[in-house]
């Protein structure tokens, strides 16, 4: 019953109630109800009909606030499971959390979610209601026979009181609990069927109606986001790896072959001056070819070192990029400090892909103090404040004047890198530098908001 249906009971059921009291009275005797009798008789009429009056409203009053509680524990349900969606990358994380909300809201005593991969086949079974150690006796993950290859392959709801009565179903495999009652609706994303979610054995009813199949299609909406969402951070960290390599060739062009260019040309000019005799000239070719192999030497071996820092979702970014500076200050004897405000953990709320990028920018300019800077001392500051990841290197070296510097001066390429990287992720990049005072490059990076958006739940949850 709506709202609207109760105000027009309450306002036109005592009319109606009063209008055929009084038409019965008229029409059995209107002298009956003027003695005390008849007032008592009136009185108990009105006050029995008061009654059940009252109870219609408030029964039906009741229904209508059960049922904005049960949309209310839906609709927050939902919101922690995209919240989930939003903040976590792991898609079986996502969908065991999903497949779990619609059992608990539902209430059903099982919960099964299972999506395919993009060349066929089911990637992945996920259960809610059983132990690990009933899901291990059941065996291998189902392949799509039966009522689960009805839903995955034809993509039909199903509905059902015993699921067993059923003639497409195949039965159960040995250690399978009893199941009757099944509700399951498919996945669906761009026109195909990419999983299926399904419960079974209802709890309070014998089986499950029409809104708990609406309900459990609202969930499965969201389990076809979250695996969307996977499929296209797949993508994303695809072509950021690609982009990657294509960037790290340029950069090897800029600097590594340059001075292999330079290593040819002096290894042409030592081997013609010795053929004339000038024995001593050549010589001094020779040493400043062994310098630069040297030189080029160093350069290899930093990046294979900046190569080989990988940032793993396990660890956070500053407990890899401590790692990644004792070994940078071990090979370039260069004093290095990482400096890190107090309580602010090892993880910076930044995209993936903002994080590759601000590691490189640190490992290119601490490539810089090392091959120009002349430097004794190196300061590396990370802090994260407002929204926003602030990042600065300084040194105390013989430092330059940047305006100064020649369109193929070193370290102008590596500088014009930096300012790449840092403004492709919508960040800034800043050189200040002084002959003879050092050089300080900072660069800040916008944080990424699905973090604060699931700090924020995490909150919310912490504190209900």
């Amino acid at each position: 019953m709506t709202l609207r249906r109760l105000k027009w009971l309450a306002i036109l059921g005592p009319l109606v109630f009063l209008l055929a009291l009084e038409v019965t009275r008229q029409a059995i005797s209107p002298q009956v109800f003027r003695a005390w009798p008849g007032y008592v008789l009136l009185g108990g009429i009105v006050l029995l009909a008061t009654l059940l009056f009252a109870e219609v409203i408030f029964t039906a009053i009741g229904r209508l606030q059960d049922q904005l509680m049960y949309q209310n524990r839906e609709l927050f349900a939902l919101h922690e499971a995209g919240v989930t969606i939003v903040g976590d990358l792991d898609l079986d994380t996502v969908l065991q959390r999903v497949v779990d909300q619609a059992r608990t809201l539902v209430g059903a005593r099982y919960g099964a979610l299972s999506y395919l991969r993009e060349e066929g086949g089911i990637a992945a079974f996920l259960t809610s209601g059983i132990t690990p150690d009933e899901r291990a006796q059941i065996g291998p993950i189902p392949v799509g026979h039966g009522l689960l290859g009805v839903v995955l392959t034809e993509g039909q709801r199903l509905r059902l009181p015993d699921l067993g009565r059923d003639p497409r179903s195949v039965g159960f495999p040995p250690h399978h609990p009893p199941m009757r009652s099944l509700l399951a609706v498919p996945i669906g994303s761009q026109g195909r069927v990419v999983g299926n979610l399904y419960l079974t054995e209802k709890k309070v009813m014998p089986a499950f109606d029409t809104s708990d199949e609406e309900t459990l299609e609202r969930f499965a909406t969201l389990a076809a986001l979250a695996i969307e969402n996977a499929r296209l951070h797949r993508q994303v960290r695809a072509l950021a790896i690609t982009e990657e390599r294509e960037r790290i060739a340029r950069e090897m062009h800029d600097s590594l072959a340059q001075v292999l260019g330079y290593v040819n040309t002096k290894a042409q000019g030592a081997q013609a001056l010795l053929q004339r005799g000038q024995t001593e000239r050549g010589a001094e070719q020779i040493s400043q070819l062994a310098e630069a192999a040297r030189a080029a030497y160093a350069d290899v071996r930093e990046s294979i070192l900046g190569l080989r820092t990988s940032l793993d979702p396990e660890r956070g970014f500053l407990d890899t990029l401590r790692e990644y500076v004792t070994r940078w200050q071990e090979q370039s004897g260069v004093s290095t400090v990482l400096i890190v405000p107090e309580g602010q953990g090892d993880r910076l709320s930044l995209p993936p892909l903002s994080e590759v990028h601000l590691i490189r920018i640190i490992q290119e300019a601490l490539t810089n103090v090392r091959k120009h800077a002349n430097a004794t001392r190196v300061q590396i500051l990370v802090a994260e404040h407002g929204g926003w990841v602030n990042a600065a290197v300084e040194d105390d070296g013989v430092g330059f004047t940047p305006n100064a510097l020649g369109r193929g001066t070193l370290p102008r390429f590596g500088l014009a890198t930096m300012r790449e990287r840092a403004e492709a992720i919508g960040g800034t990049f800043a050189v200040t530098a002084t002959p003879g005072h050092g050089t300080r490059v900072e660069v800040r990076l916008p944080g990424d908001h699905t973090d604060t958006i699931a700090g924020d739940a995490s909150h919310e949850r912490a504190h209900r």
